[in-house]
């Protein structure tokens, strides 16, 4: 049986649809042998998603995808094999659960002036005990017929120049990787295609990247096409970076992002799994 890694995916920790112990469920559905659950600036869903993965046979991997700033850009940086008691990357999810909180009332006095009453309260009894996301806003939209997809309620008020977006003071990127790195992770750049840099930009990003201590990118994701995969391991082999695979699943409801359900990474490029420890 070939060995299928997912090392990308979200819970009800952050802004998935499903529990850890679910998605672990489904990811041995679907014949995932090894599982990395990288909830958005969290590690509050690990304990129970690798309860479950033991019980089901899964490998799993401790992960993490922290929010981070370069050059005024928002950047994703996935921490792989991470020591989630690792005390400067828990005081680090600790306060970045403030700033989520500061975001979202701030977004909500956006949404407000728009005459788009109540998202607060809303997106915090969505979230629970979650980080609370740009993505239970978009549901929110959705649900009080605002929008008619999540993708429109990012497109219409919530993304970068929209009327209810917000900027965030997130740690610069050199920051995260260290946090990663300390805690005896991996460093991997999250699916670098999705920030819509020029080539030049893309090089930048990928030469700051490598010199502050990152390891890895996304090649393969649940949605780069054979092109996109082809263009990824080309920039990996030039920066001398390992590759990832995962489907930053979020929910049963996207039919076309399914756990497991990935490309084969390129055989040129070094696995980041043959990176880890664990």
């Amino acid at each position: 049986m070939p060995e299928i890694y997912d090392l990308h995916c979200h819970s009800t920790a952050s802004d998935g649809a499903l529990s850890p112990a679910a998605l672990v469920e489904r990811a041995h559905q679907q014949g995932v042998t090894a599982l990395a659950l990288t909830d958005h600036d969290t590690t509050a869903g690990l304990d129970e998603a690798k309860r479950s993965a033991d019980a089901a046979g899964i490998r799993f991997i401790s992960g993490i995808e922290l929010s981070s700033h370069w050059q005024s850009k928002c950047l994703h940086i996935v921490g792989l094999g991470i020591d989630p008691a690792y005390v400067p990357l828990a005081e680090a999810t600790h306060n970045l659960r403030n700033t989520r909180l500061q975001r979202a009332e701030q977004i909500a006095l956006k949404l407000e002036k728009k005459r788009i009453p109540g998202a607060l309260a809303a997106v915090k009894k969505m979230a629970g005990d979650s980080m609370i996301t740009r993505t239970h806003f978009a549901d929110f939209l959705l649900s009080q017929g605002h929008v008619l997809s999540q993708q429109e309620a990012f497109d219409r008020y919530l993304a970068k120049g929209k009327p209810a977006y917000v900027s965030t003071p997130w740690a610069d990127m050199s920051v995260a990787i260290d946090w990663i790195i300390k805690s005896g992770g991996v460093a991997v750049l999250a699916h670098p295609l999705r920030y819509q840099l020029t080539a030049s930009w893309l090089r930048r990003l990928l030469n700051a990247f490598k010199e502050a201590g990152g390891q890895a990118v996304e090649i393969v994701t649940g949605r780069y096409n054979a092109e996109e995969i082809k263009n990824m391991a080309d920039y990996a082999k030039r920066f001398g970076l390992a590759g990832s695979a995962g489907s930053d699943f979020h929910s049963p409801a996207n039919q076309y992002v399914e756990l497991g359900r990935l490309a084969p990474l390129p055989p040129e490029i070094q696995p980041v799994w043959d990176l880890l420890t664990s």
